[in-house]
């Protein structure tokens, strides 16, 4: 069992300004956690969520210092006063963000780290490897460049090395974020796997539909306080209005509809010709051949692994081994040029957050920055309130925005946006799709990597669909469309591998 008795939580400001806004501290949190219990944790982005986690992992006060009073209890025993390496025995935690937890460069070293660090013998370290993979369903991963995998493949070893442990508590922080629609499926079946065996399970999610039939509470968070908890069937009952009021995202994707309508006359902006793309020897995509307009908003889909980030990176000019000729406006634009004409919002943002605080950040590197569009979109993204704060400090969903944001403010001509709702409530999708349509009205090329079909239906007009190393499918989004959209997104249920994922 878990307990929070009257829990608050200041994280240390370490000298930062004293009216820094910090939503993550948590006020006089009470809850109990039964064995066997699923909990999901829901609410705004940096309402105190992943606090919440930290605090039953033993991270807070071990790691991230602050003002810690009231009791978490585990077993009976203050999480505070049990040594590190215990707690970690009994509660496995995969991030948000997997590449922190990482300590190895190879995936098979990556998930015996944690029994190793138990002082298992050999021969059993790698049983558990083995048997983690099989159940998993991940044997291909192994024998694996962590370096080479993609974010949701890194997300599937992370969970891999978590479960090898074979913990009693498990902590998953926006575990689906980075996840194709299959690895979704593969998810919740995880998840009910680990509720056969009797786990605890407590699950911070923004992504909602997955959860359902599975997760037993619903505990909304606002600003680091428990704002209500939900029964499984009570949580269901809500309207979609009042949901959407508590920052929460959809419970049944098909409800959800293909909005987007543009114009068919269109100028040609980006021209794409034989474009093939390689890893040493390893071709990830070859003789690539589309037209893109300006202002259209071209969603790249497919599973985890088939070049959709390889593909971003190279319209970008970041991608060395690459053939082929890229127009603009009919010109050939080598990549040199590419990299100066375009912007990614990346899979990861800490790779792109550089300086001392969010306001400057919007600017960071762009020569004589519009000063009251820096304004004007922060205040759109609901950033003002952070101007002053340094990236780093805040949370995952937060630091997504300060990216968006900056993808706004820089003008360029050709935009790439990598899973860019990872970690946002309802209210900041709905404030990035927003801006996804300015730039779309400025005649910019955008491109959208996603997963999130309800981002999906709210901003991409066209989608391209990877598969086997080409472009399977280039389909319009229509609402007329709906049923083949959700076909070639929602492969898994076609093909019974996700089964109940609409439960």
């Amino acid at each position: 069992m878990i307990e929070f008795k009257h829990v608050s939580f200041a994280y240390d400001s370490h000298g930062e300004q004293e009216d820094i806004h910090r939503t993550d501290d948590l006020h006089d949190i009470n809850l109990k956690v039964n064995d066997g219990e699923c909990v999901l944790l829901c609410g705004k982005s940096g309402c105190g969520k992943t606090t919440m986690t930290r605090l039953v992992n033993g991270l807070v006060p071990h790691f991230y210092p602050g003002k810690l009073t009231g009791e978490v209890l585990l077993y009976g025993r203050n999480i505070s006063e049990i040594p590190m390496y215990e707690t970690a025995s009994l509660v496995g935690s995969v991030f948000q963000n997997p590449r922190t937890q990482f300590f190895n460069v190879d995936t098979d070293s990556e998930i015996a780290f944690g029994v190793e660090n138990r002082a298992f013998p050999r021969e059993q370290i790698e049983e558990k490897v083995a048997a983690a993979a099989k159940d998993l369903k991940i044997e291909n991963l192994l024998k694996r460049n962590i370096f080479s995998l993609s974010g949701g493949e890194k997300q599937k070893i992370a969970f891999a090395s978590v479960y090898a442990m074979n913990p009693c508590v498990y902590l998953l922080d926006e575990p689906s974020s980075n996840l194709d629609m299959e690895t979704v499926a593969s998810l919740r079946t995880h998840l009910k796997m680990l509720k056969s065996q009797g786990k605890t399970v407590l699950i911070v999610e923004h992504r909602l539909y997955y959860l359902m039939g599975i997760a037993d509470r619903i505990i909304v968070f606002d600003e680091g306080q428990i704002k209500k908890v939900y029964s499984a069937q009570e949580f269901l009952s809500l309207t979609d209005e009042e949901r959407r009021i508590m920052g929460l995202r959809t419970t049944d994707l098909r409800k959800e509809v293909p909005e987007v309508i543009m114009d068919e006359e269109r100028e040609i902006g980006l021209e794409l010709k034989n474009v093939s793309l390689y890893y040493g020897k390893k071709t990830v995509v070859e003789n690539i051949s589309t037209k893109i307009s300006r202002g259209e908003v071209i969603a790249l889909v497919g599973k985890n692994g088939t070049g959709k980030t390889t593909f971003s990176r190279a319209l970008c000019g970041l991608h060395r081994e690459t053939k082929g000729d890229f127009f603009l406006d009919g010109r050939v634009i080598p990549k040199k040029k590419r990299q100066k004409i375009s912007y990614m919002v990346m899979q990861d943002v800490n790779y792109e957050l550089f300086a001392e605080s969010v306001e400057a950040e919007c600017s960071f590197g762009i020569k004589n920055p519009d000063s009251g569009l820096v304004a004007e979109t922060m205040n759109v993204l609901e950033l003002t309130p952070f101007a002053k704060q340094h990236p780093g400090t805040l949370s995952g969903g937060q630091k997504q925005r300060v990216a968006v944001a900056v993808g706004q403010v820089c003008k360029k001509e050709l935009i790439v946006f990598d899973e860019p709702t990872s970690g946002l409530d309802y209210e900041s999708m709905a404030r990035v799709a927003k801006i996804v349509h300015n730039l779309s009205e400025q005649g910019k090329i955008i491109f959208v990597v996603t997963h999130d079909y309800e981002f999906f239906c709210r901003t991409c007009n066209r989608m391209l669909v990877f598969s086997d190393g080409e472009i399977s499918y280039d389909l319009k989004c229509r609402a007329d469309n709906k049923e083949q959209i959700m076909r070639l997104l929602f492969f898994a249920m076609c093909e019974n591998k996700g089964g109940d994922l609409f439960e």
